[in-house]
């Protein structure tokens, strides 16, 4: 029967992954600029409005990627979009 070798250590790759997340930080969301908000309703509307004026939809493919109602009248969004319209 084969013998199968040991695995080989992963210290070294590790140390390598960690120094590529500190040199490039901005890399890991993707292409979309996102942005986390957490408001009353009323203002939550509002913010999400003022977004897609100023973004809108079909340049920058702006949308309200995720949303959930807290306690209260509260809302916590999440708004994305490309980062520009090119």
């Amino acid at each position: 029967m084969a013998k199968i070798p040991p695995a080989p250590p992963l210290d070294g790759l590790r140390r390598q992954i960690a120094r590529h997340r500190r040199e490039n930080p901005a890399r890991g969301g993707g292409l979309f600029v996102r942005e986390t908000f957490r408001l009353e309703r009323n203002a939550a509307r509002a913010k999400a409005r003022e977004w897609f004026e100023t973004w809108p939809k079909a340049a920058y493919w702006t949308e309200v990627e995720s949303w959930r109602q807290l306690d209260g009248d509260e809302i916590e969004f999440t708004m994305r979009r490309l980062p520009s319209a090119d």
